[in-house]
C-alpha cells in the first residue's frame, strides 16, 4: 500500500537502513515460489519492525502469522542474547520454507515455530511477552488481543499490521465484508482499552503500536 506519491515513497526507502542480504534472498524466493507475496512485510516495514525490536530489546516475542518468515527475522534482530521468538502460522506448506531461512540466520536456535490455530496455541504457551506482532486473519484480531493482553508485560508492546486495510476503514462498510468489520472493531478496541496506550501509524497498510501501561 502506498498512501504517498511513489517518488516520495522511493525517497523514504532510499534513506532507510539497507535490507540485509538474507532478507533480500527471502524476498526473491517468496516472489518466485509463494502465493500472495504481497503479504511480505518488505524492506521498509521490516526495518521499522527491526528498529522497534532493537529499542525494546525483548526477551520473549510472540508473532501471530509467520508467512515466509520475513517479519520474524526482522523482529529477532532485537532479541536479547538469551531471548526467544515464538511464531505461529496455520499453513503447513510454508513450515520448511520458514525453517530454511531461520536456520540460515544467526537467530535459528532462538526462533520456535508453531503450526495451527493461534487461538488454540497461545493458551498453551507458558511465557509472558515483551513484544507481540499480530499479522494474521483479520477476523480474529480482537480475539488475539484478548488472548495476549494479560500475557504482555507492563511496558510491553503490541504491533498490529494492516489496520488501514487498503483504505477500507474509511469506506462504507459492506455487511458481507467480515474482515473490514473486524479491523474496524479492533481499531476501536485498541483506542478504548484503558490497559494500553495506542498510536496508529500510516505506514504502508497501517501499523499500530500499543504499549501496556
Amino acid at each position: 500500500m502506498h498512501f504517498i506519491p511513489q517518488e516520495l515513497d522511493d525517497y523514504v526507502v532510499k534513506h532507510t537502513e539497507d535490507e540485509p542480504k538474507l532478507l533480500k534472498q527471502l524476498t526473491r524466493e517468496t516472489y518466485q515460489k509463494i502465493l500472495q507475496p504481497r503479504m511480505l512485510s518488505g524492506h521498509y516495514q521490516g526495518r521499522i519492525l527491526s528498529m522497534i525490536s532493537k529499542l525494546i530489546q525483548p526477551k520473549n516475542i510472540l508473532e501471530i502469522g509467520t508467512y515466509t518468515g520475513y517479519s520474524a527475522l526482522c523482529l529477532a534482530e532485537g532479541l536479547k542474547k538469551d531471548g526467544h521468538l515464538h511464531t505461529i502460522d496455520v499453513n503447513e506448506e510454508l513450515y520448511d520454507f520458514q525453517r530454511k531461512y531461520f536456520d540460515a540466520s544467526e537467530f535459528g536456535s532462538q526462533i520456535h515455530q508453531y503450526l495451527g490455530s493461534a487461538i488454540d496455541i497461545i493458551p498453551e504457551l507458558n511465557q509472558t511477552f515483551d513484544l507481540v506482532f499480530i499479522d494474521a486473519d483479520k477476523e480474529n484480531y480482537p480475539n488475539y488481543f484478548n488472548l495476549i493482553v494479560d500475557r504482555l508485560k507492563t511496558g510491553g508492546v503490541i504491533l498490529s499490521d494492516n489496520v488501514l486495510w487498503s483504505g477500507k476503514v474509511i469506506e462504507p462498510l459492506n455487511p458481507k465484508d467480515g474482515s473490514t468489520k473486524a479491523v474496524l472493531e479492533y481499531n476501536t478496541l485498541l483506542k478504548e482499552d484503558s490497559r494500553i496506550e495506542t498510536v496508529l501509524l500510516s505506514v504502508r497498510d497501517g501499523l499500530t503500536i500499543s504499549r501496556k501501561k
